[in-house]
């Protein structure tokens, strides 16, 4: 961690309502992992400015550096997800108690394609953006503008919280309402004199509490009379206690001005008096000479110079302090805690304690966990991004249910049996020569599926997936002959629709081809044991068999046999391992795991499911943030405290059942949608393919009467290059960032770029075609 201080220290006189606060010297934290225009523009304007600066170059050193000197601005490098995830290191922050006032900017590219939204940075835990901009001044002037903006108002915040104590330690009762006369806020001695919990009043009208019956009838009505006009009202009330006692109270009521100059809160502070004892007579003639007060306006007019304390208060309007108590009291009364019930119990403990704002905070908190998309990034619009939007509409929903009599049937065709012209003797010694030939280099990321699918007749499974199997020992594991290995691969090649343009066996040949190159990478090879090579490749192979080219959505919308057989739930999916396994254990001649030891089986069959299920895309945020949470950043932590490789440690981290499974799952799911990293040739191909099973099945929808789940794959309108450009960016980028960290995969990155790049251009140029027309 770099660091840069500057001796001289200045104090910044702040005026906040009745309060002369001092600002110290502003403290400025610059995370970049590398040195360039950008942080050198904001150290000069740091300097220039004479605020305090760290550098720190890895998320590590930032957190630390944060937490050691709680930092009043953090700059962020966004611009290079390769180097850290920004996003991830502003949660962490935010995580930390002391950041609750801290601002925190991301340095973000300038957009060279549609402005996207700033809620993924927002969510994240940002204040604010800054375009990438090394010019000196713009620097300098960014950081001005945040002193006297956000900066200024945290400080402010901050003080609420000094402002908060001194009201928790009042001894005299204190009440808090809204602009409705809604109780906000009630201190520990109101709780003390009235009897109530303050957990009881907050969020109830003023005239839902019980009052008293020895004021004068018309005392209320003087008083909100006098608060309403802006005065301030004192004089001597009967206020009742929970059991029915009244007390008699000197009380002050002060109205509190704020946005608009109209009123938005009242404070009464109430002083029970020492004389309970006097006769009625008296207290009655202490009343009146109270609103003989009223009446000739002795009450200074409060509205000019008040404090706004909307913002510290509002949390209590909508009862959500006395929910807490009841949710708090379920939680403590359960017997078994899942870890989400204990992390709400956590939150919910800490904002008993907590300052306002702290507690607004957390309840926020408290509403994101409860929701069940936890892991799901959120969208802009549907007019910002129609093709994004319909990705996701068709990819990660289970569609719009529709209560009419169109089904579409699946599932009730018979199981497709070996056709008669493949059995013939097939293994790696008589595969015909052009076969084998295409095969030479299937160890390369640059294999060509196509030149395969065209020299086995579209039958590339059967081939591809003997000569990957033998080449991994897969016989020998399951103690299985080659010719069962043989049967098996073609009645599950049988079983793939060949009319799919892109869900069919040159797909999962695709797959299986990504699948072992990614098994033979380093970091792959010790994580993973050969129970899970197997595992992996056999998932490859059948991941989805028997697809009928449309999507979950479809099907769900159609009221299919296989929607309403797996609940709408992950129904293709659950359908390719179910059938996968009917296929193969029916049938001794194909049946690959017969000679397996039971329990051995049942965990390979564990695997080979998990796999398969991970290829559903609703839960591809889930199965990418927690890899890179688990294994990515605990990783790279080791790498970065000296380089000294701490073996066990790495090897606890890559060999961990639970992180075995997490790497499982982003291989294949990496795999499955590989195309765009793939040459661009291979690239293109593919693209084409799933635009066309795309368009038939939005021409099936229309035809039907469904829902059309993604409507702009509309043949006649789609743009191929947006669809694709909206991939990359959606599901693409950030997932093959972090299997390419974990993996190190350049070539892929490589022709990833390069293939966004083309669709890109031809984009630019208003084409919707795959390829720009010929010169």
């Amino acid at each position: 961690m770099d660091t840069m201080h500057l001796t001289v220290s200045t104090f910044t006189e702040v005026q906040f309502g009745p309060m002369k606060l001092y600002e110290d010297q502003l403290q400025v934290l610059l995370v970049f992992a590398k040195e360039d225009g950008q942080s050198n523009g904001f150290s000069w304007a740091c300097e220039k400015a004479n605020f305090r600066c760290n550098v720190a170059r890895t998320p590590e050193s930032a957190l630390e550096c944060f937490l050691e000197k709680h930092h009043d601005i953090i700059i962020i490098d966004h611009r290079h997800s390769r180097y850290f995830d920004a996003e991830a290191l502003c949660r962490s922050i935010r995580a930390a108690n002391s950041s609750e006032n801290t601002v925190i900017v991301a340095v973000v590219k300038r957009p060279d394609r549609e402005e996207g939204s700033v809620m993924p940075l927002i969510s994240a835990g940002f204040n604010r953006r800054y375009l990438e901009n090394g010019n000196m001044m713009a620097c300098y002037n960014e950081l001005l503008q945040l002193e006297h903006g956000e900066v200024r108002a945290q400080f402010k915040l901050r003080a609420c919280n000094a402002v908060f104590t001194a009201l928790e330690q009042s001894q005299e009762a204190i009440e808090i309402t809204s602009e409705d006369q809604v109780i906000q806020y009630v201190n520990p001695a109101y709780e003390s004199t009235m009897g109530y919990h303050r957990g009881e009043l907050i969020g109830k009208e003023i005239i839902e509490v019980p009052t008293s019956e020895r004021n004068k009838p018309d005392l209320l009505e003087t008083i909100h009379s006098c608060i309403q006009k802006g005065k301030e009202w004192q004089g001597i009330y009967y206020a009742k206690k929970k059991n029915g006692d009244s007390v008699q109270q000197n009380v002050k009521i002060t109205p509190v001005s704020g946005q608009g100059g109209k009123i938005r809160h009242y404070v009464s502070i109430n002083r029970p008096l020492n004389d309970n004892n006097k006769s009625d007579k008296s207290s009655d003639r202490v009343q009146a000479e109270s609103q003989t007060d009223i009446q000739s306006c002795k009450h200074k007019d409060r509205r000019k110079g008040s404090l706004d304390v909307r913002s510290t208060t509002s949390r209590g309007s909508d009862g959500s302090s006395q929910r807490r108590h009841s949710s708090m009291a379920r939680i403590h009364s359960m017997t078994i805690e899942a870890p989400i019930t204990k992390v709400i119990n956590i939150i919910n403990a800490a904002q008993e304690s907590s300052p306002m704002p702290v507690a607004e905070a957390l309840d926020r908190v408290l509403e994101i966990l409860r929701t069940t998309e936890l892991y799901s990034p959120q969208l802009g619009t549907k007019e910002e991004d129609p093709h994004t939007n319909d990705l996701v509409g068709g990819l990660m929903t289970d569609g719009l249910r529709r209560l009419s009599g169109n089904e579409y049937i699946f599932a009730t065709k018979p199981l497709h049996h070996i056709p008669s012209h493949l059995i013939t003797p097939l293994s790696l010694n008589d595969i015909p020569p052009r076969v084998a030939q295409t095969m030479e280099n299937e160890d390369s990321w640059d294999f060509d599926i196509f030149n395969l699918e065209a020299a086995t007749m579209k039958r590339p499974l059967v081939y591809l997936g003997l000569k990957v199997f033998s080449r991994f020992g897969v016989c020998e594991f399951l103690n299985c002959p080659e010719a069962v290995l043989r049967s098996w691969l073609q009645v599950i090649e049988a079983n793939y629709h060949a009319t799919n343009s892109y869900h069919n066996s040159s797909h999962a040949a695709d797959v299986l081809h990504a699948t072992a190159y990614f098994l033979c990478k380093e970091r792959v090879k010790q994580s993973l044991d050969t129970i899970d090579e197997v595992a992996a490749l056999i998932a490859a192979t059948v991941h989805d068999v028997d697809h009928p080219g449309r999507t979950n959505s479809f099907l769900c919308n159609a009221g299919s046999e296989l929607a309403i057989l797996y609940n709408d739930t992950a129904v293709l999916e659950s359908h390719h391992a179910a059938l996968a396994f009917q296929i193969t254990t029916r049938d001794d001649k194909c049946n690959i795991f017969k000679n397996m030891e039971r329990n051995e089986y049942r965990t390979l069959r564990q695997a080979i499911i998990d796999m398969v299920l991970a290829t559903e895309m609703t839960k591809h945020f889930e199965h990418v943030n927690k890899f890179v949470n688990s294994i990515n950043k605990p990783l790279a932590a080791l790498e970065e405290n000296g380089g000294n490789g701490d073996e066990e440690a790495s090897k606890s981290i890559l060999t961990s059942p639970e992180n075995r499974i997490l790497v499982k799952r982003m291989l294949i799911k990496c795999a499955d949608i590989s195309n765009p990293c793939r040459p661009l040739e291979l690239c293109i191909e593919w693209a084409g393919r799933i635009s066309e099973e795309y368009f038939a099945q939005t021409d099936e929808e229309k035809r039907q009467g469904l829902p059309v789940v993604m409507p702009v794959f509309d043949r006649n309108t789609c743009s191929i290059p947006k669809s694709q450009i909206s991939f990359i960016d959606y599901f693409i980028t950030d997932m093959f960032d972090a299997w390419d960290a974990f993996a190190d995969l350049p070539n892929l990155m490589q022709h990833m770029d390069s293939n966004f790049k083309y669709w890109k251009g031809l984009d630019e140029r208003k084409l919707h075609s795959l390829r720009p027309p010929p010169e």
